[in-house]
């Protein structure tokens, strides 16, 4: 249950749909009873209208409490046809039965329109809950998760919370609320027969936990297995050209075959039992019925019976009513399993905490004066040691240059400075500040950042480039574009700045991407760069243009590059050269080389290899 309100709270102010809700669905379920109550006055009316219009109005005796609704009907029927005839007695029952019709509809249908907007309310606000929970994450956490898995929390499982634990919420107290409503009615008709039909919901109960009873582990499952498919999904998607290359395309297909066979399995399972609970408590209601037809009519026939037949007509339609809202109670039960398991999995990304928080006491930062300082930093992941007390000063306006093999530390090390993570120990400086006494959002805006990955999104190239600022006018993309050497190629595609680039920037070259990419890092205006090995992915041509667009980004500005190529970086201010971890040389270019150390190794080596 604790589950299932957390989800509720979604819905806040709930007030706001539970007054109006309650107060139509008050007056749907009364008028809705009403219709059947009129039975018995109607067949009254048919049936015994010409006896009663021979007596007089006096004989009608004390009249009911309306809150005795059959007494009460009972004796405005006998008073208008003993006043108006059976046929003016008939056309006002049939009258207050079509009033009575319309106005339960009316008050159902704004009960069912009140209750859709509260389900599409609490919808919006627990994905966008979700979903800005999920962007709040460090960058840590999607390294351990699937994407598929994620996607799917956010869209399938939110889904299933829309209707079935939202949707529970209607039956909770409407279907209650119509059964309370019969029960009064058949109790005011016959409590003898209304105590003997009861003994079956005891067993109807009883039966139906045991059907659903492995529903919650079911639905875990099944959830699990639709985000595992929706991850092969989005890998084939992204890695199609790979996958043919490789010949893989079955191997692809099978996987996602076997899963989807898997998900299949236990949502026909799943199916199988929710689909049983309906039949079951329909037969043992129809049962019931049957039960009551045979027990009242052998009363009735041989005048044992104190009801008259109109009553007993009308207690049977009545009774078979009292399945449907006990019939949708039992498949509510049968179907929250499936709710309480989604919204598990969705607040478990809700309260999934990021690392990477401002302090309580957290400053904003406006400016960057001095340096970037290492004091004594470490970092491990999973207790696998990949910074080792690492000192490095990064003095304003002067470009730094990180190289050495692969695993050495040099991505990390770039990493921290925008606090995407934080060391095990030691602290980092900006101006003398410690990062994590600064707000996230302020140091970052000091940075601008251009991967080896260029990473675009499926919009114009104009968006592209000023993504993040919304306040970028036409001339400052385009003087953007111009210094990451850029506007030329884009006044060439088929619609300019406006042309849409498709999915990752697919309709482009990789050394157009990254162009594009410098050029969003030259919009920003930032004082500090972080480039991480920019130009290793490109070709010879691509590279010079992108290398080119590169030294106009850092010019005037402190620069930290990680280099694949080490030509790039032979006029850095300085080089630092990283092995496991801990720097081993430093100095610019020509000191390097004669010191005849690690750096001249990896320069020989891919001279070597040119």
């Amino acid at each position: 249950m604790k589950t299932y309100f957390r989800l509720l709270s979604f819905a806040k102010p709930i007030e706001k749909f539970a007054i109006p809700y309650v107060i139509t669905t008050i007056f749907a379920v009364v008028f809705s009873t009403l219709n059947l109550a009129l039975l018995a006055p109607l067949l009254q009316t048919l049936f015994f209208g010409k006896n009663i219009g021979h007596t007089t109005i006096a004989s009608l005796g004390v009249r009911p409490s309306i809150l005795h609704l059959m007494a009460a009907f009972k004796y405005y029927v006998d008073y208008m046809i003993i006043s108006y005839g059976s046929w003016g007695a008939l056309k006002f029952v049939c009258a207050t039965i079509v009033i009575s019709v319309f106005l339960g509809n009316v008050f159902r249908y704004y009960s069912q329109r009140v209750m859709e907007d509260m389900r599409v309310h609490t919808l919006r606000n627990l994905r966008n809950k979700v979903f800005d929970s999920v962007m709040n994450l460090h960058l840590g956490f999607f390294s351990n998760e699937r994407k598929g898995d994620i996607i799917s929390k956010i869209a399938s499982d939110v889904q299933v919370v829309q209707f079935t634990v939202t949707g529970t919420l209607q039956v909770v107290f409407k279907e209650p609320l119509t059964l309370i409503f019969y029960m009064v009615l058949l109790f005011s008709i016959s409590a003898k027969l209304t105590f003997y039909s009861l003994l079956v919901v005891p067993v109807s109960a009883f039966i139906i936990s045991r059907i659903v009873k492995r529903l919650k582990a079911q639905a875990v499952a099944s959830q699990q297995s639709y985000g595992n498919m929706i991850s092969y999904l989005d890998e084939a998607l992204s890695g199609i050209k790979i996958i043919k290359a490789f010949n893989a395309t079955d191997f692809i297909k099978k996987r996602f075959s076997s899963e989807n066979q898997s998900y299949s399995k236990i949502v026909r399972s799943m199916a199988r039992r929710q689909q049983m609970a309906s039949p079951v408590s329909e037969f043992f209601g129809v049962t019931m019925v049957a039960c009551i037809v045979l027990y009242g009519g052998y009363l009735v026939l041989n005048n044992r019976s104190p009801l008259s037949a109109p009553d007993f007509i009308t207690y049977i339609a009545i009774f078979s009513q009292v399945t449907r809202p006990a019939k949708a109670i039992s498949d509510s039960f049968s179907t929250i399993h499936s709710g309480i398991a989604a919204g598990e999995r969705v607040l478990a990304l809700i309260d999934e905490k990021p690392l990477i928080v401002d302090s309580p006491n957290a400053v904003a930062i406006s400016g960057f004066n001095e340096s970037i300082e290492f004091k004594q930093v470490s970092f491990a992941y999973q207790e696998k040691e990949v910074l080792s007390e690492v000192n490095l000063k990064i003095p304003k306006g002067k470009t730094i240059a990180l190289v050495g093999p692969s695993g050495g530390g040099k991505s990390t090390l770039m990493d921290l400075i925008p606090r995407f993570m934080e060391p095990q120990s030691g602290e980092i400086l900006v101006d003398g500040k410690n990062i994590q006494a600064l707000t996230v959002d302020s140091l970052r805006a000091l940075m601008g950042i251009v991967n080896q990955e260029s990473i675009l999104f499926n919009d114009t190239i104009f968006n592209n480039i000023a993504f993040g600022k919304t306040d970028a006018t036409k001339e400052q993309v385009e003087n953007a574009a111009r210094i990451a050497n850029a506007h030329n190629f884009i006044v060439e595609t088929e619609e300019g700045y406006e042309t849409n680039i498709g999915d990752r920037g697919t309709k482009l070259s990789g050394g157009q991407r990254q162009r594009i990419c410098i050029a969003r890092a030259v919009l920003n205006n930032p004082p500090i760069m972080l480039l991480d090995e920019a130009t290793s992915a490109l070709d010879t041509e691509s590279e010079k243009l992108v290398q080119d667009a590169l030294n106009n980004l850092m010019k005037n500005r402190t620069s930290l590059i990680i280099a694949h190529r080490l030509s790039t970086i032979q006029n850095a201010d300085l080089i630092i050269v990283l092995e496991s971890g801990k720097i081993v040389e430093k100095g610019n270019h020509l000191e390097l080389i004669n010191h005849n150390g690690l750096y001249r190794k990896l320069i020989d080596m891919q001279t070597f290899s040119a």
